[in-house]
């Protein structure tokens, strides 16, 4: 029975990342990371890179959470505990990327 549980909680988490993902890949203005923040479209070399990359990270980081979601129906408290790991450890390394991505599209003034 706690595997359903597990299900009805890991699925959409799971699919709420990868679909951050595909928005910033089909989105036409810049994707932001923050809530709040916004990306100028001028400050960037190439808009449709920078929200592929931004894509390709939540695509990489909801892949995860998919496999504890599948992992859970077997081992949860093993699946549990690898979610936890992964938001504590994958947050601040989202934010370490996303600094990446945005530093590499960003226009360089001389």
């Amino acid at each position: 029975m706690e595997w359903i549980v597990w299900l009805i909680f890991m699925i959409p988490l799971s699919a709420l990342f990868t679909g951050v993902g595909i928005f910033a890949i089909r989105r036409k203005k810049p994707m932001w990371f923050w809530s709040g923040s916004e990306v100028k479209e001028e400050s960037l070399t190439d808009v449709r890179a920078y929200n592929r990359a931004n894509g390709v990270m939540w695509f990489i980081f909801s892949a995860f959470y998919w496999a504890w979601t599948v992992l859970g129906v077997f081992y949860t408290g093993i699946a549990g505990a690898l979610v936890a790991a992964t938001t504590l450890v994958g947050i601040p390394i989202l934010i370490t990327v996303y600094r990446r991505i945005l530093k590499k599209y960003t226009l360089r003034l001389l």
